[in-house]
């Protein structure tokens, strides 16, 4: 079964394994596909920038961790049973959050094309 509702993220393996497996969360010095697909929904999300080399790079590096940490804080996204505060770190909550967020934009996108 699919993990994700949106089209972003629907199909990936390796952030489908970020869902399931601790060891494969998404963090500094990762780099792929899938690390893009997370640029972009930050990007999107309005969590934060990140710089133009590490996106070309597909390559989660310090600034594309400083947008995921501002897009977690906004949302506090923390788990509470071990931490204080949000880390830069892509791991299941995030990564609910992120796919929740863009299956919600990407539905009002098509609204919105559909009444233009």
């Amino acid at each position: 079964m699919e993990p994700f509702k949106s089209r972003l993220f629907r199909g990936d393996k390796r952030l489908a394994a970020c869902l399931v497996d601790n060891a494969k969360h998404v963090k500094q010095g990762d780099q792929g596909p899938h690390v893009a697909k997370i640029q972009c929904a930050v990007l999107m999300l309005k969590g934060g920038f990140f710089d133009g080399q590490e996106a070309a790079q597909m390559r989660y590096g310090p600034t594309t961790a400083k947008a995921v940490l501002a897009y977690k804080t906004r949302r506090r996204i923390i788990n509470f049973s071990y931490q204080r505060r949000a880390d830069d770190i892509v791991g299941k909550m995030t990564m609910r959050a992120l796919d929740e967020e863009m299956a919600v934009a990407e539905l009002q996108d098509s609204f919105n094309h559909v009444r233009t």
